[in-house]
């Protein structure tokens, strides 16, 4: 690669913009809009590894599984497959737009999606404290039921019923990281550890079997960016800029910071959220930790300004 590495890690935002617009067609042209900033930056001589998150989609999925299997007797899909299905189908719509971009720029580089798994511990501490709620609410009869016959850990969530939970491990190893480097360094745009890849545990000389969990999107990113040893790790998310203290009176936003400053602000617990912002900071503080060079975050429609250094949140050692 002649050019400088990006890692583009893509929110949710990125694909459903609200509640109204959740269709196929909807987040089709939701990825249009994403992928015309990403090219953006490839047009300004960067080469780009993009991760996405699936959290929506891997919920439509079990959703359509579940209908199906109580109207129609089909056999139920697998969490694990859900997530290889919903890296196909966003790898598809993120990839048909970018090679369409690129093209209309006369731009001559491929575009190419990689169905990946990432290694997880199987003894991670996160498999004995399963908490990150999937699929549909049931009544507690249900629930029970799939406890028993089905080893489900489920729970009941603030009196709307009862919901499957499973565990959120981190990631290790991207499995398969030679194929995505080679797609690199022959030019291609890869979009890889969809949704945070595919959990999967070695069982034995490297024999690997896939899990029910979820490994957030932004973790797999920022181990993927160290990998790469790539020069930029860009979380693309909801908010122009990141804040502290926000929604006070003594908010502050943050235009550049250093990583100490970012462990600092983390580890008070008061200013970014545990579902939102934190798992963010500290995958850049990893990225940072383990010879990342700089990272940003900042929504799709400001990469292109804040590549310039005129707004986003810029992290620095």
């Amino acid at each position: 690669m002649a050019n400088k590495l990006a890692v583009v890690a893509i929110g949710g935002n990125s694909l459903i913009k609200d509640e109204a617009h959740k269709t196929v067609e909807d987040q089709y042209q939701a990825a249009k809009e994403t992928t015309h900033h990403i090219a953006d930056m490839i047009e300004a001589g960067w080469d780009v590894a993009i991760g996405h998150g699936n959290g929506p989609q891997v919920g439509f999925i079990l959703r359509r599984s579940e209908i199906a299997a109580k109207v129609e007797g089909m056999h139920e899909v697998p969490l694990d497959v859900c997530g290889a299905d919903s890296q196909g189908a966003i790898g598809y719509a993120l990839q048909q737009n970018l090679q369409n971009e690129l093209y209309r720029r006369g731009i001559k580089k491929p575009v190419a999606t990689v169905v990946t798994q990432v290694l997880v511990d199987k003894d991670d501490p996160a498999f004995k404290n399963p908490t990150k709620p999937i699929g549909s609410f049931m009544d507690e009869a249900e629930a029970k039921r799939r406890q028993k016959e089905m080893g489900w850990s489920v729970v009941e969530d603030a009196g709307r019923g009862w919901r499957r939970v499973v565990a959120s491990p981190l990631p290790k190893e991207v499995v398969e990281l030679d194929a995505v480097k080679t797609l690199l360094n022959a030019g291609t745009v890869v979009i890889t550890v969809g949704g945070g890849g595919i959990p999967v545990i070695d069982v034995g000389d490297h024999e690997y079997k896939g899990v029910a969990a979820v490994i957030d999107k932004d973790y797999a990113s920022s181990l993927l960016a160290r990998l790469l040893k790539a020069d930029l790790f860009l979380i693309s998310t909801a908010v122009e800029k990141v804040a502290i203290n926000f929604g006070k009176p003594n908010q502050k936003w943050l235009d550049r910071i250093t990583l100490d400053e970012a462990k600092a602000y983390l580890a008070e617990g008061t200013h970014f959220a545990k579902g939102s912002m934190a798992p963010k900071i500290q995958a850049i503080i990893w990225y940072l930790e383990n010879g990342g060079k700089e990272a940003l975050i900042t929504n799709p429609e400001n990469i292109g300004r804040a590549l310039k250094g005129e707004t986003g949140t810029w992290i620095v050692k």
